[in-house]
């Protein structure tokens, strides 16, 4: 008996998951991510929330997998595009096998939330799932048959990275215009300010445009314009089976009607049949991947 045991490791959250070999839920538990004490505290962190996990099971035989916003470069072995910078340039994968003692599998959190979506929500039954996690920041997923594909790079799906103007806004990756600063949620709160003055989270200026707030609603229909010419970029060149959206920025129900109408203005051929809708597992989808991805 096999149990599957996961990790997802988030800006602000750590989870843990355990799961039997029929995908039921043994174990769960969050803690803080201490992202503002260093790498180290975050490895303490990890390492004692996977003890506890496998104590919980006594033991017993299980697979391990972690999703972590972020890429292991192949060349290097050391983790970049990690929104937790105090993680970029560190050796995540070979410290945490030194401290655990095992081979683990790690994956970028968009590849763990795609996996999870691809297998257990709305993604079921498709061939090629592409997840798209819109966030703090903007990650993306691929599924091929019920395999996550990385790619030789290991960037596979890093969409949040293409850019789309390069006179945009910088990027912490250090380039220009790239995706995430366009239609993230940190993306756009950043954009307000500086077009506006004054911070204003994306929440709030959702609750103005749907109160039709007049500032806030031509804001926004930039932001569909951004999304739609972003997205119709990825069917262009990936043609997915679906597209399913993922973070808090997917909460906005706009985006499925008026965000994707600007989809099919941008759309090579002007046909969209691509369907792009909103997750099923909610937050649980990153720890619940982590959990499939493991070796």
């Amino acid at each position: 008996m096999t149990y599957r045991a996961g990790i997802d490791l988030g800006g602000t959250k750590t989870e843990g998951i355990v799961l039997d070999p029929d995908g039921k839920e043994l174990f769960r538990k969050r803690i803080p991510t201490e992202r503002d004490r260093g790498y180290e505290p975050i490895l303490d962190s990890i390492e004692g929330l996977y003890r506890e996990m496998v104590e919980s099971i006594d033991d017993g035989e299980h697979t391990f997998g972690i999703g972590t916003p972020g890429a292991i470069s192949s060349l290097t072995g050391l983790l970049s595009l990690s929104n937790t910078v105090c993680m970029n340039g560190k050796p995540l994968k070979r410290d945490l096998e030194e401290r655990l003692g095992r081979t683990i599998e790690l994956q970028n959190d968009a590849n763990c939330f795609a996996m999870a979506e691809a297998i257990m929500g709305a993604g079921r039954g498709k061939r090629l799932v592409f997840g798209v996690i819109l966030g703090t920041g903007c990650g993306g997923g691929i599924v091929d048959e019920g395999k996550a594909v990385s790619g030789l790079n290991l960037r596979g799906g890093e969409w949040g990275h293409m850019s789309i103007d390069p006179n945009g806004p910088e990027c912490f990756c250090g380039r220009r215009g790239c995706v995430e600063t366009f239609i993230s949620g940190g993306g756009v709160e950043r954009r307000w300010e500086r077009e506006n003055g004054g911070h204003r989270s994306f929440k709030d200026i959702q609750a103005d445009y749907e109160a039709g707030d007049a500032k806030a609603t031509a804001f926004v229909e930039v932001f569909f314009r951004d999304f739609g010419r972003a997205m119709a970029n990825l069917i262009t060149v990936l043609d997915p089976d679906i597209i399913v959206l993922g973070g808090g920025v997917s909460r906005f129900d706009a985006i499925y009607t008026h965000g994707v109408e600007e989809v099919a203005k941008c759309i090579l051929g002007k046909e969209l049949r691509t369907p792009i809708v909103k997750h099923e597992l909610g937050d649980s989808a990153g720890v619940v991947g982590a959990a499939l991805i493991g070796i």
